[in-house]
């Protein structure tokens, strides 16, 4: 293993993502849709900056033992260069494809965390700040990603060829900011791709909503099984869960799965009720 090599790589790696929060922080800031407290932004921050480590050394911790092994993927997303007549288009498609494949198995995998691994996925439900920065996870989602979606995703598909950074960085920013509580919205791609009024849905407290919307790039798979709730043009629902409130600091954050109890509440199961049901646009969140 280049010690020197991947830390260089962990480096560009924060970089990337300092990119990606700081870009769609600016965009929440001069064109909000609510009013979000500083402390919880940099609450999110630290998050984050442990989050990413955990999730770059699983990532490489699987690129290593695949190489060891010798393993590779049944299938590979064929590169499209050659139909399209150029690098820059092809790459894009090629990018779109892979986004679409992996969002296959990530709705699937999604909806497991709902119905048996709710207790650690709930932490990122319990945001009622939601934005860029305010959109981690438990840390041990990573490891949890590793296990039930990425082995097995690696071992049955696979990308042709580099994708570049600068689509990488697209694609990250659009991950990121389907949880962004700005006013800009895709328009009519919405209908196709995933926007920050749709996955807004997904982390109503609203019942109507509960179990829907569980894509993070394309609507379509929500289409094809059943679980897609098309928001209004004025459906901006409050967020979080009547479970428990949003971290307040770092022990919070890593007990709280713990804290839910040995068998949760799934979310069609919580008080909704005990919750506010809709959200005055420029409102500040609970405190």
């Amino acid at each position: 293993m280049d010690v020197p090599a991947l830390l260089g790589d962990l480096k560009h790696h924060y970089i990337a993502w300092g990119m990606v929060f700081g870009i769609l922080t600016c965009f929440e800031v001069f064109n909000p849709r609510e009013d979000h407290r500083l402390r919880a932004r940099l609450l999110g921050v630290g998050f984050w900056l442990v989050s990413l480590l955990i999730s770059f050394m699983a990532t490489v911790m699987l690129a290593l033992a695949w190489q060891k092994l010798g393993a590779r993927p049944l299938f590979t997303i064929p590169s499209v260069l050659a139909v399209v007549g150029g690098p820059v288009i092809g790459g894009i498609l090629a990018a779109l494809i892979a986004a679409i494949v992996h969002d296959f198995f990530f709705y699937w995998f999604h909806r497991i965390q709902h119905r048996w691994l709710w207790r650690w996925h709930a932490v990122h439900h319990s945001i009622e700040e939601l934005n860029a920065v305010n959109s981690y996870h438990h840390p041990s989602e990573a490891m949890i990603s590793l296990l039930v979606m990425q082995i097995p995703m690696s071992l049955l598909i696979g990308m042709h060829g580099p994708v570049s950074p600068i689509v990488n960085l697209v694609l990250w920013c659009h991950v990121v900011w389907i949880h962004s509580p700005t006013r800009i919205t895709l328009g009519p791609l919405r209908a196709l791709i995933v926007d920050n009024r749709f996955h807004r849905i997904h982390h109503s407290v609203e019942e109507r909503h509960f179990d829907r919307n569980f894509g993070a790039f394309t609507t379509l798979w929500d289409r094809l099984f059943g679980t897609c709730h098309m928001p209004a043009r004025d459906e901006w629902p409050v967020v979080g869960i009547a479970e428990a409130r949003q971290p307040r600091g770092f022990g919070d954050w890593v007990r709280m799965p713990w804290r839910l109890g040995r068998d949760p509440a799934a979310p069609e199961q919580a008080n909704a009720a005990a919750l506010p049901g809709s959200l005055v646009e420029g409102q500040a969140a609970p405190a």
